[in-house]
């Protein structure tokens, strides 16, 4: 009995504190001198078939359907005092050392309102984007969150907004490069990126909900005089090229707009969180190919100033339920999340004699679920089953949903 209740207390000092963790934030917020925190991922994974691709760690190489790897191995170093925070981390795993997060934040002395933070760090758009892997139930985030906002992060400058008599609102802006994590900038524009969120603890007994807005305004510059829009083509939906010298001096369009919610309560099957976030709006990318597969075609673009750019309209949205299991350290935990990188197109559309479309256009719908056990309060293990579920297509390689299944056993040390 003592066991159960000590291990118990260990599983809600745990949650309470990795529920407070966001990328954009020191270890502590109390004034400390250097501070080194983070946390280490390791896994094994398994997939349906040899080369299957994979938003849960990568692509797996061409021979191979399973796998050992380090998934994450973090290293925080921050210094808190009355006015600034200064925060380093770095990321380490067999792929070799690269830098996450390098910032620093000035707070208002005045009216206790105002956080300016500058240099690397993970944009403010939603909840889950800013939501640390070391705290996350689920081993990744969303494939529509890992292709528009692929790294989280960028370099740039934001402004935080709390008011004291407000607590409930966290009102985030930001300019970026809007070329990504450790990227040089490849243009003049600045991306825009802001949140606002609302949190509301207690509303009744056992019972809390947050809810909020985000929207990104940014750009990416054409490399050539060529451009592909959604148009139909003889009663056919697809892409037709326009090409203009103007182009050269113009830019294409990354707007996205987002709601999310987050609500728990306790009730007779214990606490049950429920957390989802719908996204929609315009993002440009490449057609796929031999170099560029799958829904790769989609992410956002990264350093170069790309030829041919594919503008589409995309939505998506993801529903995450976790459910606490009495009595144990365990959580049951379930996704279901959907990505349309092309909403002009569907199913067999895609793929068409003069269509231009490839398979940067095709919808994924996946399903997950597993189980959380937290070992201790540095300890957790994850057992978690992916099953992305991709649209029937007339592309030779897509007209039958892919094997692309992945189980994932992960063990995180925190420290």
């Amino acid at each position: 009995m003592k066991k159960a209740l000590f291990a118990g207390i260990l599983f809600i000092f745990y949650y309470q504190h990795s529920e407070a963790q966001s990328n954009n934030a020191p270890s502590d917020n109390n004034p400390h001198d250097l501070n080194i925190s983070g946390y280490f991922q390791f896994q094994f994974q398994k997939a349906q078939e040899k080369g299957a691709p994979s938003f849960t760690g990568g692509d797996f190489l061409e021979d191979v359907d399973n796998r050992f790897m380090i998934r994450r191995g973090r290293f925080k170093f921050d210094r808190v005092d009355k006015l600034t925070n200064v925060v380093f981390q770095l990321d380490a795993t067999q792929d070799g050392v690269s830098l996450r997060d390098g910032f620093i934040q000035v707070k208002d002395p005045k009216w206790n309102m105002f956080t300016l933070t500058a240099g690397q760090f993970t944009k403010p758009f939603g909840y889950i984007l800013s939501y640390s892997s070391a705290s996350r139930e689920f081993p990744e985030r969303p494939r529509l969150h890992q292709t528009l906002l692929p790294s989280e992060r960028d370099l740039g400058a934001m402004l935080s907004v709390k008011l004291p008599k407000f607590p409930f609102i966290d009102y985030e802006i930001g300019l970026f490069n809007g070329s990504g994590m450790n990227a040089k900038d490849y243009d003049s524009r600045k991306d825009l990126s802001t949140s606002l969120q609302f949190n509301f603890k207690e509303l009744k007994e056992n019972w809390n909900l947050g809810f909020g807005l985000s929207y990104y305004n940014g750009f990416v510059k054409y490399g050539g005089p060529t451009r592909y829009r959604n148009a139909v083509i003889n009663g056919q939906r697809g892409f037709i090229a326009e090409t203009s010298t103007e182009l050269m001096n113009s830019y294409a369009q990354k707007r996205y707009s987002g709601m999310n919610f987050q609500t728990d309560f306790r009730w007779i099957l214990g606490k049950t969180w429920i957390k989802g976030e719908f996204i929609s709006g315009k993002q440009p990318g490449q057609a796929a190919s031999m170099n560029i597969t799958g829904a790769q075609a989609s992410r956002s673009l990264g350093t170069l100033i790309i030829n041919d750019i594919y503008n589409r309209n995309f939505n998506g949205f993801f529903l995450w339920l976790i459910q606490e299991i009495p009595g144990t350290q365990l959580q049951w935990i379930a996704n279901y999340d959907r990505y349309d990188p092309n909403s002009f197109v569907k199913g067999k559309q895609i793929g068409q004699n003069g269509s231009n479309t490839t398979a940067g256009d095709i919808r994924f719908n996946t399903f997950g679920t597993g189980f959380v056990y937290y070992f201790s309060k540095q300890v957790k293990f994850t057992l978690y089953y992916d099953h992305p579920v991709n649209e029937s297509t007339s592309l030779a390689d897509y007209t039958e949903d892919l094997k692309d299944d992945i189980f994932t056993i992960r063990a995180q040390y925190r420290f």
